[in-house]
């Protein structure tokens, strides 16, 4: 928690926020939504899953040490979904984050907050060494999220994720914990002032009823 921003782990009591939530911001989040390509013609049939499917997936990912699934309260209401997904452990100990947020907080500070917040909990409580985010390059708003941040960025990843109906190319974004011995969030809140307000729109693999994309980067 910071201020107004908490991040907690998403329930199926939460469905009747989340679904308004969705709701209101279809228009606002399709363009940057993680979508099921279409079959092949010897692949499985794909299904778009309903809410209680999501959660359920996220918890079992999180129950086996994959997945941290959270969403973002504001000023207690629930205005997001954040999830670190792909955690692998060994000689990598990395994770990605996927984001997104109720356009009526864009320009408040939520997501910057958020994401540095949990980055945080991954490099310090985790044990995570490194971090990634992974976004359209069209996606303005969600790339000054992880630049205000000082997310480096590493370079493009061509057609990285199906988003929106079609495979779309990502550029790759990484802290690894060395880079904020100080704690990312407080390099957040000493910067934060000189840096004004900006949307934020939502990451490619953050939050949404695809469970395999939505629990995972910024689109």
């Amino acid at each position: 928690m910071d201020g107004d921003v908490v991040l907690r782990p998403i329930r199926l009591r939460d469905q009747r926020a989340w679904r308004e939530v969705n709701r209101r911001n279809r228009d606002w989040l399709r363009p940057w939504e993680a979508t099921i390509p279409p079959p092949t013609p010897s692949g499985p049939i794909a299904h778009r899953p309903t809410y209680r499917q999501m959660v359920r997936h996220l918890r079992a990912e999180a129950n086996a040490g994959r997945m941290l699934p959270f969403v973002i309260e504001y000023q207690g209401r629930l205005v997001g979904q954040l999830t670190v997904a792909g955690i692998t452990w060994g000689s990598m100990c990395s994770g990605h984050i996927g984001y997104w947020v109720d356009q009526s907080v864009a320009g408040r500070g939520v997501m910057p907050t958020a994401v540095a917040l949990v980055s945080d909990h991954c490099f310090r409580t985790v044990g995570l060494h490194r971090i990634e985010v992974c976004i359209r390059p069209e996606n303005g708003p969600s790339r000054r999220v992880v630049e205000k941040l000082g997310f480096r960025e590493e370079g493009l990843r061509p057609r990285y994720l199906h988003i929106d109906g079609a495979w779309r190319d990502h550029l790759v974004f990484a802290l690894t914990a060395e880079e904020v011995p100080e704690g990312l969030l407080g390099r957040w809140r000493r910067t934060r002032p000189a840096q004004g307000r900006s949307d934020q729109v939502g990451s490619e693999q953050a939050g949404s009823q695809n469970p395999s994309k939505r629990g995972h980067s910024g689109k």
